[in-house]
This record gives C-alpha cells, sequence and structure tokens, in this order.
C-alpha cells in the first residue's frame, strides 16, 4: 500500500472511536438548524476549504433532498475579510463576524490542523462569549483549540494531508448524521 494511503487508514481506523461524537454533533446540529439556528465555520487554507465544504453541504444537501439550513462559511466574504483585516488584524477576521452572525445556541465548527491557529482561537472565544456552542476538528491534541472548544475531535496524524482528508470524512458522517436526525 502506498504510504499516503496506509497514513490515511490508521487515522480513519482511529477517528471510527469517535462515531458516537460525530453522531451527536449531528443530533445536536440538527436541532439547531431546524430551530432556526445557524452554523458558524472557520479555517484556513486547507481547513477553510474544509469549512465551506460542510456549508455547503448544509446549504445545498447532503443527500437527502430537504430544506436549506443557514450555515456561513467565515472565510468567504472577502470584502468582509480584506476590511477586518486591514483595519483590527488578521486575528479578528473571524472572531468579528462571529460577534456579527452569531446567536446565542448557534454552532461554530472550527478547523485546524494545528488547533494553535490565532484568527480561529479568537473565532472560539468570541463564540464563547457570545453564547455559541464551540465544536474543534484539528489536528493531534491536546492544543489550544481542543481546550477552548466545548468538544473537539483531534485526529492524530502528523501529515497536515492526511489529518485534512479525515477532517472531510468526519464532515460527511456529521452530514449524514444530521439527515438522519432530521429524517
Amino acid at each position: 500500500m502506498h504510504p499516503h494511503l496506509s497514513r490515511l487508514s490508521a487515522a480513519l481506523a482511529a477517528v471510527d472511536d469517535e462515531t458516537e461524537t460525530i453522531a451527536s454533533w449531528g443530533r445536536k446540529l440538527a436541532a439547531v438548524l431546524t430551530g432556526g439556528g445557524r452554523l458558524l465555520a472557520c479555517g484556513n487554507g486547507g481547513s477553510a476549504a474544509e469549512a465551506q465544504h460542510l456549508t455547503a453541504e448544509l446549504v445545498g444537501r447532503f443527500r437527502d433532498d430537504r430544506r436549506p439550513y443557514a450555515a456561513i462559511p467565515l472565510h468567504a466574504d472577502t470584502s468582509s475579510v480584506s476590511a477586518i483585516a486591514n483595519d483590527f488584524g488578521a486575528r479578528e477576521v473571524y472572531a468579528r463576524q462571529v460577534r456579527a452572525h452569531g446567536r446565542p445556541g448557534d454552532v461554530l465548527m472550527c478547523l485546524s490542523t494545528s488547533g494553535s491557529s490565532p484568527n480561529v482561537l479568537a473565532a472560539a472565544l468570541a463564540a464563547r462569549e457570545c453564547g455559541l456552542t464551540t465544536w474543534a476538528l484539528t489536528g493531534p491534541g491536546p492544543n489550544p483549540l481542543t481546550d477552548l472548544c466545548d468538544d473537539a475531535l483531534p485526529v492524530a496524524a502528523a501529515d497536515t494531508a492526511t489529518v485534512q482528508e479525515v477532517h472531510l470524512a468526519v464532515i460527511h458522517m456529521l452530514c449524514h448524521a444530521l439527515e438522519e436526525a432530521c429524517a
């Protein structure tokens, strides 16, 4: 087997132990979204792409045809991102948007392969201050983000690509659990 596939296989096998956590997140998120709440998601680079993938599955659909749910990828509003970075600094890019869009009871999904991205940590702090539930998908834990969020799923893989690929699998499992809970 190719070394990349071996690393991915081992990381996926370890995440199988987190199936109930992911299902629990799906049920909680279903209750939030069907109750009129929203999901905010943030990350940098590949993690931003994963955050946007998650929100697209919720606004569009994963498998089942259903009503769209409120889900916002915080990196995707380039005008806001550039204005906030210019006026307040890169650390505040997501935190300021959490304060603007987040409401008590909403969920913030933080994605970070390092678990130490300053702007993602600031978003989690802002979410806590605003009464949002915070979840993290990270690389190996413990890390500052897993310690800061209400719940976290760290992926014990040293390779960034492997962590991101496992995050995508977790996102799909989360969407499946959400749609099951909404059925």
